[in-house]
């Protein structure tokens, strides 16, 4: 008999690594444990062997491994990154501190943006220049390069950038850099811009390089311990990991270029909220996930998400407005357009000096965590406040996994009741309605601060912590329809195993629209396919499971922000530059609201997105958890705001609402998270196994 083959998707994050894994049948497994920060690797192989062990599952049957990380993002927040040298042409060496005339607090004179990941004593110089047009004006003088190759020795340089101007449109001295470096110190590893984003924009590219480098060899490290531990358990399927935009790539490729899985967790919960959304004709969703450190929330409208050029690291949590920059560092890779707060199940609640509550952005993390996990924590969190509401089970979490320290929780609320003077039950739901009102930033950050109304869309409650807040949110947002899909808590993990194999290039195509010569466009669009081909040829996808499609950077001449605009097919004849014109004006119209049609257009880059189309549909038909576990709570108490107050709440599984619909109040208790659903919203279940909520009654008014 032939054993069913699976699917392994690891999402790690702040406070939990989640563990899912789908077999053949549409049959979900799944594992959440703490996450170890000081080796991440070291929970996805703890998490995986138990599942195994549990599921009495061989490593063999493993046919895929899909990995989100936030290795990258907590190595710039945390600035745990490489020593970089960067190498640049000369008067051009402080370009990371001038950078742009932008920030995010407007009027704030104190503000100080993040100082640079290069310090200047580790910027050199060198003579060589290149013109615009691509022309040699200065050659490389290469006498230069020992003495900044041995200074960087001396200083225990473990990565090298390279950005030289105008390497954009000729990339010769920059590559000599590149190669003489690798030669010289071949135990450092090397950028080169021109390998990353050969577009214009000298202090975005920089960073972008500089960014790629500081990351490298950690990345890299983190990436070859983790492939050590897949060995060990015995999986020999390829590491694969989810990328900012939205698709998956090989490992081994990853570490060449980390700046494209910085946003890697969050994406992977977009994506599979984009993909369910548009199988099932759920319509225009705003996906809203909400794990232990931070919340997201991105849009989806026709089942696509919106994918940025250009992001923003190691600042301040991005809040999704285009305008609003400045507050990192610029990495021009295409991510998935996401808001993003510093509010989660780990968010610390203290009382500030007018005497009022605040949460966050500063998380227990997993390490020591909430205090109801035992572990040491002292600080009230939003998770002991949704358990002292009565949302969360008192006993445990995980099925029985996690032990709860009610008790502890308990005292600490009765602290801060008193430095609040209010009641503990008050002290609790403040800590819930202060989280809401952040996380409602995030929500507004990609629905009405971008003209779209948010009673349009229904909201997709994912992460450990997103369907305790869902309804709640929804209310005050004025959202009227809530769905949960099979396992919310650790969507994310199973989000990415729907995700495709992609690659993401790009190519400088400076030239006004009306100047254009559309054989030289042709030309950069065939150069991008062709090696888009390669790679996917490289990864056995025959040619007739290819799929590439052109976008390319416009805006008006003189304008700073381009947008990303699709060609229709990959001919540049006059009738896809017709639709290309209209189509910037429309999505411009969306974006700022206005369009300026009498005014002169400029292709700024040219980008291919090059898909591998897989064998067997990446959606199963069905969704359903196996070994489904229950704690036996059949109802407690909860409180709902001063308008309900406590109430008698049934607790039950999600297996339990098959045959009619519920009535809040009501708390679905899983393994993976806890679904609270309010007085005044009605709940029911689709054959995908989907929770679907809607507000009735004084919840809809």
């Amino acid at each position: 008999m032939t054993k069913q083959r699976f699917r392994l998707g690891v999402d790690i994050g702040g406070t939990f690594t989640d563990i899912v894994m789908i077999g053949d049948d549409g049959q979900i497994f799944s594992k959440k444990i703490l996450s170890t920060p000081k080796d991440y690797s070291e929970a996805i192989e703890v998490g995986t062997r138990a599942l195994f062990q549990e599921l009495d599952v061989a490593p063999e049957q493993v046919r895929e491994f899909v990995h989100a990380t936030t290795v990258a993002t907590n190595t710039i927040i945390e600035r745990k990154g490489a020593k970089v040298g960067l190498v640049t042409t000369r008067g051009f060496r402080d370009v990371l501190e001038i950078a742009r005339f932008r920030t995010p607090r407007l009027y704030d004179i104190t503000y100080r943006k993040p100082d640079p990941l290069v310090p200047r004593d580790l910027r050199f110089e060198v003579s060589e220049r290149i013109g615009a047009d691509g022309a040699i004006v200065a050659p490389l003088d290469e006498s230069e390069l020992e003495a900044i190759a041995a200074a960087f020795e001396a200083a225990g340089v473990e990565a090298v950038a390279i950005t030289l101007i105008n390497s954009h449109v000729n990339a010769a001295h920059e590559q000599r850099l590149a190669a003489f470096f690798r030669e010289r110190m071949p135990d450092i590893m090397v950028t080169a811009s021109s390998d990353l984003v050969p577009q214009i924009g000298e202090y975005e590219r920089t960073s972008t390089a500089v960014v790629n480098a500081y990351l490298r060899p950690i990345v890299t490290r983190y990436i070859e311990a983790l492939k050590g531990r897949l060995d060990a358990i015995g999986i020999t399927a390829p590491l694969m990991i989810m990328q900012s935009s939205g698709g998956i790539a090989p490992g081994r490729l990853v570490k060449d270029q980390p700046i494209t899985i910085i946003e890697s967790g969050p994406a992977a919960g977009v994506l599979g909220g984009a993909r369910l959304a548009q199988y099932l004709g759920l319509g225009d969703m705003l996906v809203f996930d909400m794990g232990g450190t931070t919340a997201k929330a991105t849009l989806t409208e026709n089942g696509v998400y919106t994918v940025s050029p250009e992001t923003e690291v190691g600042g301040e949590p991005v809040l999704g407005a285009r305008m609003v920059r400045g507050a990192g560092y610029p990495v021009q890779v295409p991510t998935i357009d996401i808001a993003e707060v510093g509010a989660g199940g780990g968010s610390l609640a203290a009382v500030d000096s007018a005497g009022g509550i605040t949460v966050g952005p500063r998380s227990a993390g997993s390490e020591p965590g909430p205090i109801a996990y035992g572990r040491g924590g002292t600080q009230p969190t939003v998770t002991d406040a949704n358990l002292m509401l009565g949302y969360l089970n008192p006993e445990a979490l995980v099925s029985g996994e996690l032990s709860l320290d009610s008790a502890a929780v308990k005292a600490a609320f009765a602290k801060l009741s008193g430095e609040l003077s209010v009641e503990e039950t008050e002290a609790a739901y403040g800590v819930h309605l202060i989280a809401n009102a952040t996380m409602l930033r995030a929500l507004r950050g990609v629905t009405s601060e971008k003209g779209r109304d948010p009673s349009q869309f229904a909201m997709m409650a994912i992460g450990g912590n997103g369907p305790v807040h869902a309804c709640s949110l929804a209310e005050e947002a004025g959202v009227g329809r809530v769905v949960m899909p099979p396992v919310a808590g650790l969507y994310s993990a199973l989000g990415m195993l729907f995700a495709d194999v992609e690659h993401q290039l790009v190519t400088a195509f400076y030239h006004r629209f009306d100047e254009t010569d559309r054989h030289a466009l042709q030309q950069a669009i065939d150069g991008l396919v062709a090696q888009g081909r390669k790679l996917l040829d490289g990864q056995g996808f025959a040619p007739d499971r290819q799929d590439m499609r052109i976008d390319i950077d416009m805006k008006y001449v003189g304008q700073t922000a381009p947008l990303t605009v699709t060609l229709a097919g990959l001919a540049a004849d006059e009738a896809a530059m017709g639709e290309l014109i209209t189509s910037f004006h429309d999505q411009h119209h969306r974006t700022f609201g206005y369009a300026s049609k009498g005014e002169p257009l400029q292709f700024v880059a040219v980008k291919a997105v090059c898909r591998g189309i897989p064998d067997a549909p990446r959606m199963p038909e069905q969704c359903r958890r196996g070994n489904e576990r229950s704690l036996g709570a059949s109802g407690r108490k909860a409180y709902f705001g001063l308008e309900h107050g406590w109430c008698d709440t049934p607790v039950i599984t999600r297996a339990e609402m098959k045959d009619a619909p519920r009535a809040g109040p009501l708390i679905v208790e899983e393994y993976d998270t806890t679904c609270v659903i309010r007085p005044g919203w009605e709940a029911k279940l689709d054959h995908w196994n989907n929770i679907h909520l809607t507000r009735t009654g004084e919840a809809a008014q």
